[in-house]
């Protein structure tokens, strides 16, 4: 494969296709920046979403293959000119048929012919993890998929906004603690290595510059922020904000960042006052070893709690092993908690569901955090503890609620999660009172966000997760009324290519769960799409789907929306706060994506990847949906179709959630 930049097609010398079945110009293209050391760049319309790293005559300096002595560095850029720059794809030669797909979705996928498994195999996909993602961590943040949470500042550097980098909101990035000095005292300043990361974006080329005059010149220009200098690439400086830098395990170079000598200087005397007090004060010593004492006796009860998870998630969960290593999941101290929120005084009570109830708490540092108390009768919901903290303690996403640590103590159970400010969806959507604020742009932004954390669960999550529970009270709001998937209790991991499991006892709340789930127990990620439409159709309408009930006719919300939209006519069926006929276009579209998502049969619902791109289409390309399965209501005269049902079922135990504001 070929690619040919030159100055007219610098963005687009490949486009993606719109959808899976629609060849036309999609929204994703390949391209580059810049002819002199050219990138590879995967563009979004006109933004960036996600790059190489500058090309240094042999390789990119910021892929994960891109060391020399891997098989998969297979690309190279040739004929370079002012003018032209080709991008050439030779192939690996210890793999069959090796060739690159830019799918829709805008990865570009490098796929080989698996002759033993008989099929076709990816060997390499970008953009791969959260932090492949162009400016994740915003201008002067630096990006690990490794670590949790995945963003932290360059050294020198604090969040511009506190609250929000610690809610998991971090693209507006960091900005420097103490200015850099310029003139006579700029030699004052220094630098700090970075190593093996992938370079920031907007590099300036010194040609002709050695290493040692490469950090000189860095020094004496007032607006040089770092540099580096790689044998093939020569010396590149930066002179605007840092942004897209990703810590890499291997590859990668070295970046030399810019800092004043307060940052510098101000750690290694902290370090000497350390060592100097330690000599010193006697009680000082005793202090810090009652410290470290403390820290390793918590350590070994961290790694005893999480031990006794694994296990009974091994007991109780018979379908397999633990297929999630925890990741290093803080656990807070029972005491802790009770001080934070007073004793779990009622004033603090945010909601209660079946397994217990959630507290509001303020940590002594002033975080503010929800604390969901599994209830101690008859061991209720140990299975769905274990559960919740086993799923999401590996996840990082901006649409999940994020997990941020756990406590177990006699019969106590305790999730602590980030607080929400908004607490949950329905607590708006279904409240007279509070609908009006969830006008329809806010509403639309919303199921823009639930779907990105679904497919972030279905698809690019390091494993596959099935969320089995979804609905509005479910789904938690922060401040700026971002939507935030939550409760993982009855989530299920699946194997990066199974379809589909089975099971036995039937979880979740009634009007949510699929026709396949509830009658048979089978379940898939399609069952969380079926969820999604009826989410999606109580959105617009402003009803509950379990809660509604139509005066002519035993129909669900979902059989009452389908006779509207087969009519032609939708509008009776809209919530009355967002009925402006300038919105009209974009509703009906989400109610038929909606209907296509509660389709009878699994095969005909959409995938959640699939429905993010017709969020973004025109009606006219979307499908025709069939008849929703569930669209009537069975009243006391189906008396009889209950007992055949309940004679029929192989299932030996079904149970359902109430839906319950928290």
């Amino acid at each position: 494969m070929t690619l040919i930049f030159t100055n007219s097609n610098m963005k687009n010398a490949l486009q993606s296709w719109k959808s899976p079945s629609d060849p036309s110009i999609g929204r994703f293209s390949i391209g580059t920046d810049s002819l002199i050391h050219p990138q590879v760049i995967i563009w979004d319309g006109d933004k960036k979403y996600w790059r190489s790293g500058p090309w240094n005559g042999n390789l990119f300096l910021g892929l994960v293959y891109a060391d020399p002595s891997n098989n998969y560095a297979d690309a190279s850029i040739q004929n370079l000119s002012p003018e032209e720059a080709h991008f050439v794809y030779t192939g690996i030669k210890t793999l069959e048929f090796s060739h690159y797909v830019f799918d829709y979705n805008g990865k570009i996928n490098e796929n080989y012919w698996d002759k033993f498994g008989k099929g076709w195999k990816t060997v390499y996909r970008a953009p791969d993890v959260e932090c492949d993602v162009y400016g994740t961590c915003g201008v002067f943040g630096s990006c690990n998929p490794k670590k949790s949470p995945i963003c932290r500042c360059l050294k020198g550097f604090s969040p511009l906004n506190s609250e929000e980098w610690s809610n998991g909101n971090w693209s507006r990035g960091c900005v420097r603690n103490n200015p850099l000095l310029c003139g006579d005292e700029a030699g004052k300043d220094g630098f700090l290595m970075l190593s093996t990361v992938k370079l920031p974006d907007f590099a300036i080329w010194l040609k002709g510059v050695n290493p040692s005059d490469c950090r000189k010149q860095c020094l004496e220009n007032c607006s040089c922020l770092g540099y580096t200098y790689d044998n093939g690439a020569g010396c590149l400086y930066w002179n605007t904000d840092l942004i897209d830098i990703q810590e890499l395990k291997m590859s990668g170079v070295s970046l030399y960042l810019r800092l004043s000598h307060f940052d510098l200087v101000g750690n290694r005397t902290k370090i000497k006052g350390i060592i100097a007090a330690a000599i010193i004060s006697n009680a000082a010593f005793i202090a810090l070893f009652i410290f470290f004492l403390r820290k390793y006796l918590k350590c070994r009860k961290d790694k005893a709690n999480k031990k006794m998870l694994e296990k009974q998630r091994m007991r109780e969960n018979r379908s397999g092993p633990v297929e999630l290593e925890l990741k290093e999941l803080p656990y807070y101290e029972f005491q802790d908690l009770l001080v934070a929120t007073n004793n779990f005084h009622e004033k603090n009570k945010l909601g209660h569901g079946g397994f217990g109830q959630v507290y509001k708490g303020k940590m002594e540092d002033g975080q503010e955090i929800a604390v969901k108390r599994l209830s101690t009768a008859h061991g209720q919901g140990s299975e769905e503890f274990v559960n919740e903290v086993v799923v999401i303690s590996g996840l990082q996403h901006m649409n999940l609620v994020r997990l941020l640590g756990f406590c177990t103590q006699g019969e106590e159970k305790i999730l602590v999660y980030e607080y929400m400010a908004n607490r949950s969806l329905d607590a708006f959507l279904f409240d007279p009172t509070k609908q009006e604020v969830l006008n329809w742009d806010k509403r639309f932004n919303i199921i823009e966000g639930i779907c990105r954390g679904l497919v972030y669960l279905h698809r690019d999550s390091r494993v596959r997760i099935i969320h089995r529970d979804l609905k509005a009270s479910n789904i938690l709001l922060d401040k700026d009324l971002n939507a935030k998937i939550s409760d993982f209790g009855m989530a299920r991991i699946f194997g990066r290519y199974q379809d589909q499991e089975e099971t036995r006892r039937i979880v979740g709340t009634f009007g949510y769960m699929a026709p396949e789930y509830t009658l048979e127990g089978n379940f898939s990620e399609k069952s969380d799409v079926y969820s999604f439409g009826v989410l999606m159709l109580e959105i617009v309408t402003g009803k509950r789907n379990n809660a509604f009930w139509c005066e002519d006719q035993s129909l669900t919300l979902l059989g009452y929306v389908w006779n509207f939209w087969v009519d032609g006519n939708v509008g009776p069926v809209l919530d009355p706060v967002i009925s402006h006929p300038i919105f009209r276009t974009e509703i009906e579209k989400c109610i038929q994506i909606g209907l296509l998502c509660v389709q009878e049969f699994v095969r005909d619902r959409p995938t959640m990847s699939t429905v993010v791109t017709m969020l973004g289409s025109d009606n006219a390309d979307l499908p025709i949906p069939k008849k929703p399965g569930f669209t009537q209501r069975l009243t006391a005269s189906d008396s009889d179709s209950i007992q055949m049902l309940q004679s029929s079922s192989s299932m030996n135990q079904m149970s359902f959630t109430g839906v319950i504001a928290r």
